[in-house]
């Protein structure tokens, strides 16, 4: 149905004035939130209760004033059965209201009643008697968006239908960064996204099949659902690198949830910046699990269980005398207990100084506070809790494991064998930790100490994207920030590329401390063409890896192979490039690391052409791919087959391969 139609003339009208009064409503509900900032900061309460009052009153209004503009529906229930029999319900991504004791005139997307907008069918229709989905354009005269068409369907008489209006929402040119898509989310993606938030989920998304949107959403379901929890405990999001968090970084604000932490995990735990580099061999050898053991025996390896003799401690004319036997007793206890180091310090401490209290009670009666103090400090048992279990950084552990060969060959062991020491062995001159000059796979294992000695901050919820690519040893860090929240884990083992990539989901699971989460897999695909579907699929079967091959429920889109000679590669990008800028939509050019200098000479100056190196590609997305060379893609790295699978999967509408040799598959 569009607005040409006459019979549609008078709905599209009362929707369009609809529409008008919520955009009145929103711009009361922004000055409303102002307000309320001014009129709380004069609020009497005490000085703490004044400043969190002031903190949220400011936080909601920033987030009511960032809302980006456009429609402020897409969808509406017209109910006859069920607990909302008679009701009917304006769809979109925020709740709008002209009085807070009135019905709404829009409901959140995340809102239990709107589960039904994407739940409901002609076979089970959940008491919903018309679904209508509105179609919407560019604004014009000023407007956000101008209401262009509707399309309903009479669930209650058994009609179902495929939505053109979603169907052109899809297809839409990519253009900026990722969009959100509460207005087309499918059924299976709507059972994840509103999954409880105590149960962690892993997601076995094929390219196209929205994982990543499904991630995002979830998040902003839970904020939803459970702002005061989410609140106290916090709500993570995990990319693999920047380029991919600009790209997904307007998803939330644009559903209404700003001040969400987006972060990779490297920016999560560095205790510095990572200005070394490691050979391939050292930063797998760091990666694996069995490090984790080898760093707690080198931290270990300090406490003294016996050995150090008695502990005297003169209090005016006495000496109180702690013996050998019972200090070793204390350390060896609290060993076992297996507490964080800095914690297990504490409790030395803490009961040696009772064994002086228990002494000198005895024999004078009880101590005040300030004897005891006394007693922790440098005059009582702190001189003897620092020759047995003493004070150490991550920093000055990790520098002499990996500068000391005799250090390393104890704390390794039987685990690792020599070659792999002399692999992550420092070579050149002696270095301290101030002058160490850590590489990313260092900082890694400095938050396996760090969380050795202390536990972090813990998150409610983290949605972990690309997971795939994760080593053991990072799973570890991911699983100490949530030991009793929820994780939504995202990923691919088709695009697995690093040297350290899972094969299958369980030991991963298992490294980030839930093994028990549902795998789900995603397997239909909204973005990709059938066409470009296809031709990846015929690479899963060189992958090594046990995954469903992904369908394409997309008829258009393009592929074609280019074959030419080496000496004109440039030349025929460039061409395929400016064929491409005559249509809508972002071009990417996707090329080896390597090939990246001699293409970025022969490109236009446009800002929706894209020079991506296929290094950096992963979770991006453009209209219009051009591939250049697969066979050096698949040739420049141990995973190249991985990596090429990635770019082939980035075109939305169309794909170009230009190769001077046979497709490496």
């Amino acid at each position: 149905m569009t607005a040409d139609d006459p019979s549609l003339r008078d709905l599209l009208r009362t929707e369009r004035s609809h529409h008008d009064r919520c955009r009145a409503a929103l711009d009361a509900m922004v000055t409303g939130a102002d307000e309320q900032v001014v009129v709380g900061e004069d609020v009497s309460a005490s000085g703490a209760d004044a400043e969190v009052l002031g903190y949220r009153l400011r936080s909601r209004a920033k987030a009511m004033r960032e809302l980006p503009e456009g429609p402020l529906f897409f969808g509406r229930l017209d109910f006859r059965g069920g607990a909302h029999a008679g009701q009917s319900y304006h769809v979109g991504r925020l709740r709008i209201t002209e009085d807070p004791a009135a019905p709404p005139l829009v409901v959140d997307w995340r809102a239990p009643v709107s589960r039904a907008f994407y739940q409901a069918s002609a076979r089970e229709p959940q008491g919903v008697a018309v679904r209508r989905r509105f179609g919407w354009a560019p604004g014009s005269r000023g407007a956000s968006a101008d209401l262009t068409g509707l399309e309903d369907e009479h669930l209650e008489r058994g009609e179902s239908q495929v939505s053109e209006i979603v169907t052109r929402e899809i297809e839409r040119p990519r253009v900026g960064p990722m969009r959100d898509i509460a207005a087309t989310i499918q059924p299976e993606q709507d059972d994840l996204v509103r999954a409880d938030l105590t149960v962690s989920v892993c997601v076995q998304g094929a390219p196209g099949t929205g994982k990543t949107a499904v991630g995002l959403h979830r998040a902003a379901y839970l904020l939803y659902t459970h702002p005061q929890r989410i609140q106290r405990s916090g709500l993570l999001i995990l990319g693999p690198n920047r380029t991919f968090l600009g790209y997904v970084s307007e998803v939330l604000p644009a559903l209404g949830e700003t001040g969400v932490r987006q972060s990779t995990l490297l920016e999560e735990i560095a205790r510095g910046p990572a200005k070394g580099t490691d050979s391939g061999r050292a930063a797998v050898v760091k990666h694996d699990a069995r490090m984790a053991e080898v760093l707690r025996r080198a931290l270990y390896a300090r406490v003294v269980e016996g050995g150090a003799g008695d502990l005297v401690v003169p209090d005016g004319s006495y000496r109180w005398r702690v013996g050998e036997a019972e200090l070793a007793r204390i350390v060896r206890e609290v060993r076992a207990e297996e507490l964080p180091y800095r914690v297990g310090r504490e409790r030395v401490r803490t009961r040696i100084v009772a064994a002086l209290r228990q002494r000198a009670e005895r024999r004078a009666g009880p101590r005040p506070n300030a004897w005891v103090r006394a007693m922790a400090g440098a005059r009582g048992a702190g001189p003897y809790v620092d020759a047995v279990w003493p004070k150490v950084r991550p920093e000055e552990v990790l520098a002499e494991l990996l500068t000391g060969q005799e250090v390393l060959a104890q704390a390794a062991g039987e685990l690792l064998d020599a070659d792999e020491q002399k692999a992550i062995l420092w070579t050149g001159p002696p270095r301290s930790w101030k002058s160490a000059r850590w590489s990313p796979a260092d900082l890694v294992l400095l938050d396996e100490l760090s969380g050795l000695m202390e536990h972090p901050q813990g998150y409610g919820h983290i949605v972990v994207d690309e997971a795939q690519d994760l080593s053991a040893m990072e799973c570890r860090a991911i699983a100490r920030r949530a030991p009793f929240g929820s994780l939504t884990i995202l990923g691919d083992l088709a695009q697995g590329t690093t040297p350290w990539a899972a094969r299958s989901w369980d030991p991963l699971l298992a490294h980030l401390g839930k093994p028990d989460a549902a795998l789900i897999p995603l397997t239909t695909g909204f973005r990709m063409p059938a066409a470009v579907a296809e031709l990846a699929n015929r690479l899963l079967p060189h992958l090594d890896v046990d995954v469903p091959a992904a369908r394409s429920l997309r008829a258009d889109g393009e592929l074609t192979l280019h074959r030419t000679d080496p000496g004109e590669v440039p030349g025929t990008v460039a061409k395929a490039v400016h064929q491409a800028l005559a249509q809508e939509g972002a071009i990417g050019v996707i090329a080896a690391d390597a090939d990246i200098p001699r293409l970025r000479d022969a490109l236009p100056a446009d800002p929706r052409v894209t020079l991506t190196p296929a290094g950096l590609c992963k979770g991006l997305e453009y209209d219009h791919v051009i591939v250049v060379e697969p066979t050096t893609i698949a040739e420049s790295e141990e995973r190249g087959l991985h990596r090429l699978y990635v770019a082939l999967t980035r075109a939305v509408s169309r794909l170009e391969v230009v190769q001077t040799t046979e497709l490496p598959f």
